[in-house]
């Protein structure tokens, strides 16, 4: 008798979402725990284009949002990596991720293809937890 070793289509995708968590939680964790461990480069090594110095230098003086930044993308890190509340780890990158796209869209090119793989990552796993989501979308709910 000959069994067919092929494995499925279905069971040769089914470590991707995994992976894809894995993969994005670290991006994540590494960011933030690099920006909360290293002191903030000079703006000026590389030179970098005025618009990108402008927003991190509001970033950096406004003496809060560069340290909660750091502190949420690393919390945020832990918990996809940990497989810990990952669909409210995802409505939380959210807006970071939409940020990340925008700024290597309009101010520096260099991280697009980054910001590109961030971008799918994130649509990916959204798409596979959607039916967490579905109740939030609802466009009328009774409390």
């Amino acid at each position: 008798m000959v069994t067919d070793t092929t494995p499925s289509p279905s069971s040769r995708w089914r470590h991707l979402p995994t992976a894809a968590r894995l993969l994005l939680g670290l991006v994540f964790f590494g960011s933030g725990l690099a920006g909360l461990l290293m002191p903030v480069p000079p703006l000026t090594s590389p030179p970098m284009p005025e618009g990108l110095v402008a927003l991190f230098t509001g970033f950096l003086k406004s003496g809060y949002f560069f340290p909660l930044l750091k502190v949420t993308e690393t919390v945020v890190g832990v918990l996809l990596l940990s497989n810990r509340f990952v669909p409210l780890a995802l409505a939380v990158l959210a807006p970071l991720v939409v940020n990340i796209v925008a700024v290597h869209l309009f101010l520096e090119r260099s991280g697009l293809a980054v910001a590109g793989l961030v971008l799918a990552l994130h649509l990916y796993l959204a798409w596979t937890y959607r039916e967490v989501y579905r109740p939030m979308l609802a466009a009328r709910v009774r409390p």
